[in-house]
């Protein structure tokens, strides 16, 4: 099968030098580098998000016609944010 990857020129570069060393294509060192990343991957579920929601009514009434920018400066303060 025949794709398109955007690689960067760098690695791209450094493949190919690499493929003539070892006497072979850029597609078998591609496929060769493919199967070792696979062949290396745990068999263990998707990653899954915690929910970190909690219960409450939103924003406090005085809050909701706020902007944002005000919101997030009562929010961080002067932490930053």
């Amino acid at each position: 099968m025949k794709i398109t990857l955007e690689i960067s020129d760098l690695l791209i570069k450094a493949a190919k030098s690499a493929a003539r060393r070892q006497g072979t294509t850029l597609g078998a060192l591609v496929e060769h580098g493919l199967r070792l990343a696979l062949d290396g991957q745990p068999n263990r579920p998707p990653f899954t998000l915690r929910d970190a929601s909690f219960s409450g009514e939103g924003l406090q009434p005085d809050a909701s016609a706020t902007a944002f920018a005000a919101l997030r400066r009562l929010s961080y303060g002067d932490r930053g944010g």
